[in-house]
């Protein structure tokens, strides 16, 4: 099992938009709506090029911004994280099937240790984060990265995403994917299996998105 961590397993993204909206105020201006569902899924470099630009900014320097943003969303993650619905029963569902699970973000290492406060440091057998891979998603590095460090052939394990970002490199990557919308909804995809909720999520359907689907005739 691969799991997404932020507007799949906790709902971050709410302390993203605080964070991202605090920065462009400082900046002078204001994150247009567009920007932020851009901004969703990405990595940190992305993420500041976007506001950046949204901003009528490209000057700026992205470093910068990252280390203003990276510190106040530490902040944010140690007072206000919460998971999201289904989550935690999932989760933990997944691991006292012995099934091996890894967590798959676009997020850096510091802000990931912070989150597994919450999460649960037993929780995951491999954690793989933004800043430890070559490239971020929607590239499939960090699928195929956490898969070969788990021993488990790609095509034998399910993502699950919520944003189109991460749905694109899980299915690059070769995985099986379950779509659960957070903030931005996601337009159907072929091969992709799309909930509302983790509420509606359980082992007897994860195993079914690997079972090769039925010739016709």
């Amino acid at each position: 099992m691969l799991f997404d961590m932020d507007g799949t397993l906790v709902d971050s993204e709410r302390l993203w938009d605080v964070a991202l909206a605090e920065l462009a105020q400082r900046y002078g201006g204001t994150l247009s709506a567009d920007a932020r569902r851009a901004i969703v899924g990405t990595g940190m470099a992305d993420s500041m090029r976007i506001l950046h630009d949204d901003l009528g900014q490209p000057h700026r320097d992205p470093r910068t911004s990252a280390e203003w943003i990276n510190a106040r969303i530490l902040e944010l993650f140690r007072t206000g994280l919460r998971w999201r619905p289904g989550a935690l029963a999932l989760l933990g569902a997944v691991r006292q099937a012995r099934i091996p699970t890894a967590l798959v973000t676009s997020s850096g290492r510091a802000l990931v240790e912070i989150a597994l406060d919450t999460l649960g440091r037993d929780s995951f057998d491999v954690v793989v984060c933004g800043d430890e891979v070559d490239a971020t998603k929607p590239h499939p590095e960090p699928y195929l990265t956490a898969a070969r460090l788990l021993g488990v052939p790609i095509d034998r394990c399910v993502a699950i995403e919520d944003s189109a970002t991460g749905v694109a490199s899980a299915v690059a990557a070769g995985a099986a994917v379950l779509a659960v919308p957070a903030e931005v909804p996601l337009a159907p995809t072929d091969g992709v299996h799309q909930l509302e909720s983790l509420l509606l999520a359980d082992l007897e359907l994860l195993a079914e998105l690997l079972r090769p689907a039925a010739t016709p005739g």
